[in-house]
């Protein structure tokens, strides 16, 4: 009698680690699946995240230019964009990214090819205008600063660009080719790459939630 309670005691014993195995089992891929299921929400907000950095590191690359070589309006100038780098932080803030968390973007490498060849660049810029163009908004111009990345200065008013290679006055035209809209703007400003769009502007191309244009075509109207 006594072996078989021993017996019937160890039965027991197994079912219970069998069955907190296969409960383990079920807890671990219900992690797996929850993991899986947040992987696109955390993409999208690293995208968001990654577009505000940039644009914090244009305008403090802004701000350390105009230190380096300061003139008239320089003082007026880094206060606008101290403002900016303070809006810029409270959007990262409400986004859950890192406040102050800066990138510089990749437009210094990418301008530079753009002014060394000008004769091929019309060439190029009619390849993707022809079936990127926005409705009634017809391609003219000639491709500048390839490869580089667009993003927004922060700035309020009507649509307009700033620039550091382009005076004030210059049209530029942007396009979004994830999804075909286009901006034709004036660049009103300095700033510290090919083209920053102010709020206005950069709310005619962009994408729902993203802060950060990677596929643009930039041209030169004019």
């Amino acid at each position: 009698m006594s072996r078989r309670r021993t017996l019937g005691t160890k039965k027991k014993v197994a079912l219970l680690v069998s069955a907190a195995a296969v409960a383990g089992g079920g807890a671990f891929a219900m992690a797996g699946t929850s993991n899986a299921s947040q992987s696109p929400q955390t993409a999208a907000q690293s995208t968001v995240c990654q577009g505000l950095a940039t644009a914090l590191g244009n305008n403090q690359r802004f701000i350390a230019g105009q230190q380096a070589a300061p003139d008239a309006q320089s003082a007026a100038r880094i206060a606008n964009r101290e403002a900016v780098i303070a809006q810029i932080k409270v959007q990262q803030k409400a986004s859950g990214c890192v406040v102050g968390e800066s990138a510089q973007g990749s437009q210094a490498a990418a301008e530079q090819p753009s002014q060394a060849a000008p004769p091929s660049a019309p060439a190029a810029s009619q390849a993707p205008s022809t079936g990127n163009a926005a409705p009634g908004n017809a391609v003219s111009g000639q491709q500048v600063c390839k490869g580089s990345t667009v993003t927004l200065s922060g700035e309020a008013g009507a649509p307009a660009a700033s620039s550091n290679q382009f005076p004030a006055g210059t049209t530029l035209k942007v396009t979004n080719l994830d999804n075909n809209k286009s901006t034709t703007v004036k660049v009103t400003s300095v700033s510290g790459s090919c083209v920053l769009l102010n709020n206005a502007a950069f709310e005619q191309v962009r994408e729902p939630g993203k802060f950060l244009i990677r596929r643009a075509v930039i041209e030169k109207v004019g």
